[in-house]
């Protein structure tokens, strides 16, 4: 709940806490400067902090009192209070010695902190949330425990666990506004910060979290008043609600309840006067100086009462009697039986107020000044709406509406030139209304509904005003101390903020003067439900309240949802006021129109009110008070709950600045919001320190970590890392947990959050990584702080002897600026590593790894990063570094350092002689690869060889460690390279040491060939150096360092280079040299010889041959004879790649190529890669064949003989795609009989015109089968795997059917190539039928059905001789059935074939007609041709068998088969029928039915075109048609039938039929109309079509809306061919 405003520190100073409305006194308006307060404000009963770490901490709501405050305010509030804790925390106190309402306004309630829009002073002595400063603030225990809100339901299951309760039938309580589901959003409060959540059990039957986002609170007393069952039968049941000074209670018996805010009934209004008889009371208003109250009745009638004077009525403003309507004049007012929906008063006068009706009418109220209410006159001026009209059927006509919002602007606390206009917005279905009632009535401003608004939605409207006030303190950044009038209105669930801004007339005094008003629809919100109810909380928060009962809290300026709360069970009393009126909009408006909604929502504005910032909610059996709680009130009730941990977490967010900075009480404004959270902030966390560490239980531990991690978060957010580091170590440390602050500090130190700590805790920090064992992890948080704040010499001592010599660099470089000495501690290490010559000893040395560190460390120094980080360091820094490291790493001689005084650094022990370069020498020696690795880093460095304005250190710029300036420093790469060649050279080094020193300059030499000057013999000596390499895992590492050196330096003998290059392998630079050298023939043949590179052979013949390389004919050749030489190379190598690259490159060497390739399967993929590149799966998405046709034919015979070996199922599709020419029997022909590719045979003697010799072919190959086939089935009893048998027999069958259908094809082409058959003579097929007179295509079919047949013959013979003489081998042989119906298929399919290829089939003699002579089918069949071949096939079978039966067995199996066939069509064809005719009579039934269109508009026009209202014309034109159907239905039967009727009819003499105007028309029917309809007949005709779209026909048909001869047309659908389109 919110808190007294106080001083900086609180949440109420925020300049969006807005000015409250303005408070009035008698004479209109009272001073800004002096609000007053309401006493016995709703209040909590305050809990008792029992955790003393609070002491002095500052919560919400302590304050400054007001200097100004009266002495008997201070007194009466401390009464209150003492009142107040005296009760139940939700029972309001009573004042001692009530006293009935006077005159004088009442003082008004204090504004809260974070929810009351107030801008006086706070009022001295008023009761606070929370302890001020000088209080010592404890923890209080939870007194009766309060439990979390359950997780909320679903929307339907939420109405249905809703408790019954009483209500009147008149009441919709299931409206169907609440009918379709919405998402529920949880509260955002519950979610902040992952807020944990608490629980407690509820001591009240309203259980809400502590730090629920509003603190509802149940009035007891009123509720016990006006809600019991005495309070109801004594009063009636509450409607409606009022809120100001007074809380005033609407009744169902006309009766107005006025409380005061101690809960106590001070007035009953109505009692005893004529406002009982008026129904009840369903809208309430009170004046703004609080004297006066309005009251709306469901007949019609307005009172208005004093408050001082509840005994009659101020003025009564009686209704219109319907009567009176029918009179041409009469007086405004609203009509009897309309209940009054809305009233409101006109800024501050008492006479004059506006209201508005259920039916949708506005009037203004004006009345004169008198002595009495009986001298009174009063003036009704309609501002919306018109009278209902006497006529009925006008009415019915007439758009229907309702007012569903309406509200006289309020008066803020600041003068304004719009006080006396007396602005009212009115919110209808259709339209936003603002008029202005003074001096006239006035519209200023009308705003459509939005089109988002869902046409099929939830229809509700609601709106508010907010006035202008004086803000509390402006911004900096605003030229502005007064705040815009604003509006917010809703339409279902799209809410829009307008400004109003008035320009001119700015002096409200000047009545001459006329504003102007200016409106601007600012921003706009789409919810997820319909919005029944909206309130301004405050000038900058909304409360919107949804038709499922949740209160969204909005931010005005960004319109985000800062939190949700759920109402449902607080049953909020809603009434259906609009859904009769509106009944059209719902159930007849036309589809076209914007306002067609699904339902009309309930009301609820009556019953959501907000005054100061508190939210009062009517519900259907109590009164219930909200208040908007602060950032400061949510996080005490955090902490009061225990959660100490949320409340630092949430407090947290909020210093850091939320979304919801207006709602909570927070300013925007950074440096604000800082220092009022900021103290609050620091108390919490030394608080719940000290009480986590007081408490003893088994989750103490979880706790405390948890708490430290908040504890770094708020600290960091603050910048109080002093504050971190001082007091919260200190707790940490006395109560002897560092070890959880330091595991807490960690992760923020790796994450570069904190970067400094304080000696004290560096010391902790290193004390628990140590005892912990983790030195890697210290190192790292060693390497990541501000080395400035450590001991040195602790550390570099801790850093040595735990080996952290990354930490030990880190110190130096980065606390004292010394790159040297951390160069010599590593040397020193190396030093030691000298005498272990063994390289496995050598690593598994504890200090080997330390040592190596000195490379990197060298890297990154010389390249001007930091070590270990690499981050870069600061230029003037990175320069001193530099010189420093490069002078020390370069001196002739050890070097005392850092001053001249200082111990010198030696590499020998004893009195040995140091070398030249000492530390060179001694770093080279220890690894020269890593070495020469960190040289090449730092070559890149500009450092090194720049420009005049090198980097140069005099005695004014720079000092290391104190020294003496140092004088100009210079360095080139030159000079380097050239110290290192005379350290190496001439002292022991070894050949392996000495490689990497040339292979680091052969590479150096092409990056920087203008600063490395080296004699040409050096470099040629380097040359012959790395091309004999000492050790085979450098020889890639020197021919890649040749490469660098040969793209630098041209050595004058390049035939010595190459000599070198072959003798050291080194191939890639090889193949460059002699590239480089266009000496092609070497290159290729190097190719050859690289066994890394092979594949690259093939891009080097494409390139050499390529006309653009420019070779000699000379060169060409020579490069042939090189690629003949090495065929079988290529083919190793790549088989497809050759083929492809010799087709492109050399195309005349692809024959020999091939021949000179040994294995036919190699020659086979060669030629396929050239002939059917796309079959090979390497070569997928490759182009067609490389080479052209021509050049084809050439290798297509040799590849159709290999492929009957390698592909032979592919070798009768190949040849089908080759012309005939390209190739010779002869050639091909042996091939594919010899490996038995008959198919293919066939095809090819076919095509060559040797059908004959195919079909022997094809006849001597099924007869193989036949025989292996009768053999296999004779030697079962032979064979003891029958299931490898049954395998073999069923690939026979497999063959026999394949090579049948090859016989098939081959007699179907030879008949259908004969275009006309020789004349033959009249014959008697009971003669003999001699085969030689059989034609071609009759001979090929008798060889093809006789073989087909003795097949089927002979096997079931075989088959028959097989179950008649069973052994015990062949008792379970496999099932023969299978065999006997495969092969008697086969033979029925061949006659089938032969049947249909020589009967003529049957023409469509219309089509036939229609086809031009020379396009018709030739008709060579012979109808006696089957006839024939199978007389001769009877013929031949009788020579040469001596019997029939076994025959005659066969042909009558083929035969049934036809017999059963057409009985299957015969049955097929008679459901066929039967299917039809259902369909068909189902059809003709939904015909006749009609179509009815899907809605009653015009889909083009939008206008009616059938149904109510739209005249008995179309009707009668439909009526007109179907009897004109009727009539030329029964013209056609009387046709049908014949007789003398009919002959009357074609002579024209029948009877005439009338034909009426044809109006309809559907798809696919005649749209043909008379040529003389009128106007009104052609505008009504309609099309209909099937898709149930309705048209009128002038809107498709343009002539027939001219009037012109309609043409015979069908018409489409434009929506659907649109769709389809």
């Amino acid at each position: 709940m919110s808190s007294i405003s106080g001083g900086s520190h609180s949440g109420g100073e925020n300049e969006d806490i807005e000015a409250d409305e303005a408070t009035r006194d008698t004479h209109g308006r009272a001073d800004g400067d002096e609000d007053g307060a309401l006493p016995g404000v709703i209040e909590e009963e305050e809990q008792q902090i029992q955790q003393a770490g609070l002491a002095d901490a500052p919560l919400p709501g302590e304050g400054i009192p007001d200097d100004g405050a009266d002495a008997e305010d201070e007194r009466l509030l401390e009464e209150d209070y003492a009142q107040i804790t005296r009760e139940r925390p939700e029972t309001l106190a009573d004042q001692p010695g009530e006293e009935p309402i006077q005159t004088k306004a009442p003082e008004l309630s204090p504004a809260g902190s974070g929810s009351i829009t107030d801008d006086s002073p706070s009022v001295h002595g008023t009761p606070q949330s929370s302890p001020g400063r000088t209080a010592s603030p404890r923890l209080r225990n939870i007194v009766g425990g309060r439990k979390v809100s359950a997780a909320l339901q679903p929307f339907e299951r939420r109405f249905e666990a809703r408790p019954s309760t009483p209500r009147s039938a008149s009441l919709r309580a299931d409206s169907p506004g609440f009918l379709s589901p919405h998402s529920r959003r949880i509260s955002l409060s519950s979610q902040v910060s992952h807020i944990s959540s608490q629980q407690s059990s509820a001591g009240s039957e309203t259980p809400q979290a502590p730090w629920e986002v509003i603190k509802w609170t149940k009035l007891r007393k009123i509720t016990g008043h006006a809600f019991s069952e005495t309070g109801r039968r004594n009063f009636g049941r509450p409607t409606c609600l009022a809120v100001s000074a007074l809380i005033a209670i609407g009744t169902t018996k006309g009766l107005i309840l006025g409380f005061d805010y101690h809960q106590t009934l001070k007035i009953i209004i109505g009692q005893g006067t004529k406002a009982t008889e008026c129904g009840s009371i369903t809208a309430l208003a009170i004046a703004a100086d609080y004297s006066t109250i309005a009251a709306g009745h469901a007949d019609g009638h307005i009172f208005t009462w004093e408050i001082n004077r509840p005994s009659q009525p101020f003025l009564r403003i009686p209704p219109l009697d319907r009567d009176v309507l029918k009179q041409s004049a009469h007086a405004d007012g609203h009509i009897a039986k309309s209940a009054i929906l809305h009233v409101g008063f006109l800024g501050t006068r008492h006479t004059a107020l506006v209201s508005a009706d259920a039916a949708g009418m506005a009037f203004a109220h004006l009345a004169t000044r008198g002595l009495g209410p009986v001298t009174r006159s009063i003036t009704t001026t309609r501002l919306l709406g018109r009278y209902p009209s006497a006529d009925p059927s006008a009415e019915l006509t007439r758009k229907p509406s309702s007012v569903l919002a309406f509200s006289p602007l309020p008066l803020g606390n600041v003068e304004q030139a719009t006080d006396n206009m007396g602005l009212t917005a009115l919110l209808t279905p259709y339209l936003l209304i603002i008029v202005s009632t003074t001096p006239t009535a006035q519209t200023q401003h009308k705003a459509p509904r939005p089109k988002e608004v869902s046409t099929h939605g939830t229809l509700s409207g609601c709106l508010a005003w907010f006035p202008a006030v004086k803000l509390k303190r402006a911004n900096a950044n605003a030229d502005h101390t007064v705040s815009k009038t604003k509006l917010v209105y809703c339409w279902s669930n799209i809410l829009t903020v307008l400004d109003l801004t008035v320009v001119g007339g700015e002096d409200p005094t000047d009545a001459k003067s006329t504003p102007s008003l200016q409106f601007h629809a600012r921003k706009r919100w789409r919810a997820e439900e319909a919005i029944v109810a909206v309130q301004w909380l405050g000038r900058s928060v909304l409360g919107v309240l949804t038709v499922s009962q949740r209160l969204l809290i909005l931010e005005d300026g960004s319109l985000q949802v800062t939190d949700s709360i759920d109402l449902l069970h607080r049953h909020i009393y809603h009434q259906d006021l609009f859904s009769q009126q509106l009944r059209s909009v719902v159930e007849h408006t036309n589809s076209a129109e914007p306002s067609l909604h699904g339902v009309v929502a309930d009301a609820f504005y009556m019953s959501f009110r907000v005054y100061k910032g508190r939210t009062f909610l009517l519900g259907f059996d109590d009164l219930t008070v909200g208040t908007l709680s602060n950032w400061a009130d949510r996080l005490m009730a955090l902490m009061e709950a225990g959660d100490h941990i949320a409340a630092i977490r949430l407090a947290t967010e909020y210093y850091a600045g939320s979304s919801s900075n207006v709602t909570i009480g927070l300013a925007d404004a950074d440096e604000t919001r800082h220092s009022m959270v900021r103290e609050r902030l620091v108390a919490m966390i030394s608080a719940s320190l000290s009480y986590t560490f007081s408490q003893e239980d088994g989750g103490r531990d979880t706790r405390l970590r948890e708490l430290a991690v908040v504890s770094f978060d708020a600290c960091i957010a603050m910048h109080e890392l002093d504050y971190l580091f001082g007091a919260v170590f200190e707790i940490f440390e006395d109560a002897d947990e560092e070890d959880v602050f330091i595991s807490t500090l960690e992760p923020y130190v790796l994450d570069n959050e904190i970067k400094s700590i304080p000696p004290e805790v560096v010391k902790g920090v290193v004390a628990h990584f140590i005892s912990e064992n983790e030195s890697a992890k210290l190192e790292e948080l060693l390497c990541r702080l501000d080395p400035r704040s450590y001991d040195l010499d602790e550390v570099t001592m801790l850093c040595k002897q735990h080996r952290l010599y990354d930490a030990l660099i880190y110190v130096w470089t980065q606390g004292i600026g010394d790159f040297v000495t951390p160069l010599i501690d590593l040397m020193s290490l190396v030093m030691m590593l000298q005498d272990v010559v063994d390289a496995e000893q050598l690593e598994e040395n504890p200090y080997h790894e330390s040592a190596m560190k000195v490379f990197p460390y060298l890297a990154y120094s010389l390249t001007g990063r930091k070590y270990p980080s690499g981050d870069v360091i600061d230029e003037d820094e990175a320069t001193r570094a530099k010189i420093d490291l490069y002078k020390y790493l370069l001196s002739g001689r050890p070097v005392p350092w850092p001053t001249k005084d200082s111990p010198v650094f030696r590499t020998t022990f004893g009195s040995e002689e140091e070398p030249e370069f000492p530390y060179l020498v001694l770093l080279l020696q220890f690894d020269a690869s890593s070495f020469m690795s960190m040289l090449n880093e730092a070559f890149e460095d500009a450092f090194l060889n720049d420009s005049d304005d090198e980097p140069t250190m005099n005695g004014s710029a720079a000092r290391v460690n104190g020294t003496s300036p140092r004088s100009v420093f210079k360095l080139t790469r030159d000079r380097v390279i050239t110290i290192l060649l005379r350290i190496m050279e001439h002292d022991d080094f070894d050949r392996e040491q000495i490689i990497y020193l040339y292979m680091f300059i052969a590479r150096s030499l092409p990056k920087y060939p203008s600063q490395i000057f080296l004699p040409d013999s050096r470099f040629t000596v380097i040359l012959n150096e790395l091309c004999d390499p000492p050790a085979d895992d450098l020889r890639e590492d020197c021919q890649l360092s040749v490469e660098y050196l040969l793209s630098g330096y041209h050595p004058p003998d390049v035939a010595a280079v190459i000599e070198s290059l072959k003798t050291a392998r080194f191939y890639r630079v090889l193949k460059s040299v002699y590239r480089r050298s266009q000496m092609y023939d070497e290159l290729l043949e190097t190719y050859f010889e690289d066994p890394e590179d092979k594949q690259g052979v093939f891009d080097c013949i494409a390139i050499c041959l390529r006309p653009s390389t420019g070779l000699s004919q000379k060169q060409v050749q020579s490069v042939k004879r090189i690629i003949r030489d090495h065929n079988d190379d290529l083919i190793a190598i790549n088989t497809l790649s050759t083929a492809r690259t010799i087709a492109i490159s050399a195309p005349d060497l692809l024959k020999p190529s091939l021949v000179a390739i040994a294995d036919l399967h190699t020659q086979f993929v060669f030629l396929r890669a050239l002939l059917e590149p796309t079959l090979l799966r390497e070569l997928e998405g490759t182009p067609a064949s490389p080479l052209a046709a021509e050049q084809q034919a050439q290798f297509t015979e040799k590849y159709v003989q290999l492929m009957c070996t390698n592909d032979p199922l592919h070798v009768s599709d190949y040849i089908d795609a080759l012309p005939t020419s390209d190739l010779r029997l002869s050639e091909v022909l042996p091939a594919l009989e010899s490996s038995g590719v008959v198919d293919a045979a066939v095809t090819l003697l076919a095509r060559n015109g040797l059908a004959r010799d195919g079909m022997e072919r094809l006849v001597t190959k099924l007869e193989q089968l036949q025989h292996a086939l009768g053999n296999l089935l004779g030697s079962t009893s032979e064979v003891p795997d029958w299931q490898a048998m049954e395998e073999a027999t069923q690939h026979l069958v497999e063959d026999i059917e394949k090579y049948t259908k090859v016989g098939i094809w081959l007699c179907q082409g030879q008949t259908a190539a004969i275009t006309e058959r020789k004349p033959r003579p009249r014959t008697n097929f009971a003669w003999e039928i001699r085969e030689d007179d059989l034609d071609l295509d009759e001979y090929l079919w008798l060889d093809l059905v006789d073989v087909v047949v003795q097949i089927t013959k002979n096997t079931n013979q075989a088959i028959t001789y097989l179950h008649e003489h069973p052994t015990e081998s062949n008792g379970e042989v496999f099932d023969t059935s299978k065999v006997a119906a495969a092969l008697r298929t086969n033979a029925q399919q061949t006659f089938t074939a032969l049947l249909a290829a020589t009967t003529a089939p049957k023409q469509n003699r219309q089509s036939e007609e229609e086809t031009p002579p020379k396009h018709r089918p030739r008709r060579h069949q012979d109808p006696f041709t089957f006839l024939r071949v199978f007389r001769a096939f009877l013929s031949r079978a009788a020579s040469t068998s001596p019997t029939l039966a076994d025959l005659r067995t066969v042909l009558s199996d083929i035969f049934s088969a036809y017999t059963f066939e057409e009985g299957v069509l015969t049955l097929g064809n008679g459901l066929l029928g039967a299917d039809v005719f259902a369909e068909i009579e189902e059809a003709n039934t939904l015909r006749q039915r009609g179509w009815r269109p899907r809605s009653q508009v015009c889909e083009f026009c939008k206008l009616r075109a059938w149904g109510p209202g739209i005249g008995e014309a179309v009707w009668d034109e439909f009526v007109a048609r179907e009897e004109e159907r009727e009539a030329e239905r029964k013209r056609k039967n009387v046709e049908r039938s014949g007789g003398e009727e009919a002959r009357r009819l074609e002579r024209g003499k029948g009877k005439a039929v009338a034909v009426p105007a044809a109006l309809h028309a559907t798809e696919g029917g005649d749209a043909m109309g008379m040529q003389t309809q009128s106007d009104e007949v052609r505008r009504l005709a309609l099309v209909v079509f099937s898709c149930r779209h309705v048209f009128h026909r002038v809107c498709l048909d343009a002539d027939f809306r001219d009037g012109k001869p309609a043409k015979k047309e069908r018409y489409q659908c434009p929506l659907c061919t649109a769709g389809e389109a």
